[in-house]
């Protein structure tokens, strides 16, 4: 194997810096599979990582939480060349060299085979976000949250996450409530299906233990008063997954609504997800993601425009699902 390109966060005169590199294969880390990759994305993680809000465990480090490709070498019975395969999370780019790379070295236990129904980029255009979505889908199914129960809310509803939650809800036949603070997405948002938008200042405001009943479940990636408030407006019995803080790690609230109304906080987990847990929800995504709401919220760009995209991401500036071609 000859050198490959890499983005690399080391140490800088200033903390740390993210470049583009030439690696030597001897760089890799442990694992019993060599994957050449073709694709990744670009999550809210990732623009933590790379902006150095979010460093990594170990440097140099190669980025990315996400890549699909093509499996070229394996030690392990479950993957041969040639195998299309994906990974999610894991901890990539903190302790272990990620997908922004030409060639990835991983354990077998870590990869998903690609579902047939996806190409490499469609895998991607899902990545982590589309993956987490369908993870917090399935957890309000298990708490018996169904679309006759009653709508569904979904915070940050313009961004990754929010974007495949309204997707899939939508075509599931829930009556989905997308709360953004870009209202110039509404057309957006209702194209995804979304039945009601609401502007994000209607959770984000200050903390309230009850309010009126308006949803029996609710996806959030915002955390902080914007879970609160979800949960504050929560129907009896119904249950809320949370799985981003992009407002803020802290719960200002009250056990009241989970006594009183018997709400449920799921914690919606996809880096170390189980693969049984992963299995299911990129079977589901197989089956109950429509292609062209896919194709609709993705746009596609080139791997020197990664560093970029990280930043804009933080900022609210990107809409939906990014498509990175890396070989």
């Amino acid at each position: 194997m000859t050198q490959f390109r890499a983005l690399v966060i080391d140490k800088a005169a200033k903390g740390l810096a993210a470049s583009f590199k030439q690696v030597e294969p001897s760089a890799l880390m442990e694992g019993d599979v060599d994957v050449r990759v073709t694709h990744s994305t670009v999550n809210y993680k990732d623009g933590l990582v790379l902006s150095g809000r979010l460093p990594p465990k170990r440097l140099p480090m190669i980025a990315g939480i996400d890549f699909a490709g093509v499996v070229t070498a394996s030690s392990n019975a479950r993957f041969k060349p040639g195998d299309e395969v994906i990974l999610n999370g894991f901890g990539t780019s903190e302790r272990h060299h990620g997908g922004y790379a030409e060639r990835a070295r991983v354990p077998a236990e870590w990869l998903v085979k690609r579902p047939t129904a996806f190409s490499a980029a469609q895998a991607m255009a899902i990545g982590t976000a589309g993956y987490t979505a369908m993870l917090c889908v399935l957890a309000l199914e298990d708490h018996g949250v169904t679309p006759g129960k009653g709508p569904v809310a979904v915070s940050g509803a313009a961004g990754g996450v929010g974007s495949i939650a309204v997707s899939v809800l939508s075509k599931l036949g829930y009556h989905v409530i997308a709360s953004t603070g870009r209202r110039e997405e509404e057309a957006y948002l209702k194209a995804l299906g979304a039945s009601e938008i609401i502007d994000r200042s209607e959770l984000s405001g200050p903390a309230q233990v009850f309010s009126k009943e308006r949803w029996a479940g609710a996806i959030d990636v915002a955390g902080s008063t914007t879970l609160v408030n979800l949960i504050a407006a929560t129907m009896y019995g119904g249950c809320v997954a949370a799985t981003g803080l992009a407002q803020g790690s802290d719960l200002p609230g009250s056990v009241m609504p989970f006594i009183l109304r018997a709400v449920t906080l799921a914690g919606v987990d996809s880096v170390m997800a189980p693969m049984a847990k992963r299995e299911r929800a990129w079977g589901r995504l197989a089956q109950d993601l429509d292609p062209a709401k896919l194709e609709a919220v993705t746009t596609t760009h080139a791997f020197d425009e990664v560093p970029q995209l990280a930043a804009d991401i933080l900022q609210g500036k990107i809409r939906g699902r990014i498509v990175v071609e890396i070989g």
